[in-house]
């Protein structure tokens, strides 16, 4: 499912693949876990507060973007992010990997200056 520009949400941004972009493993297996979500829409992307090094990755499939999301189209997974984790996620590139070992989702952000060694923290 595509979301053009007629379907955005009222106050919701349209943003780009300059903000965060998806491998081709990456959305495949995105579009897989959203399609046994019922109901679910979006890939949401956030940043918390917590981890090893200060700041953790969290994804949530939502059915409704939130007033202020920035909209972001990859490998036709249609990605939600709000403007406080947009800061820390500019250039960001997610991947997947299916391997036993080290498998599951891959960030990999130009802007951590430091992250742990399961991938899912880091500190800018």
């Amino acid at each position: 499912m595509s979301l053009n520009v007629l379907e955005a949400p009222p106050g919701v941004r349209l943003g780009n693949e300059k903000l965060i972009r998806l491998t081709e493993a990456a959305g495949r297996k995105a579009l897989a876990l959203r399609d046994r979500e019922e109901g679910a829409r979006f890939l949401r992307i956030r940043i918390t507060g917590g981890g090893c090094n200060g700041l953790s990755y969290k994804m949530t499939f939502v059915r409704e973007a939130k007033e202020g999301d920035i909209f972001v189209e990859s490998q036709n997974v249609p990605l939600l992010i709000d403007p406080k984790s947009a800061l820390f996620l500019r250039g960001m590139q997610l991947d997947y990997s299916d391997k036993l070992v080290a498998g599951g989702f891959k960030f990999s952000n130009p802007n951590a200056k430091a992250s742990c060694s399961c991938g899912e923290s880091f500190s800018v």
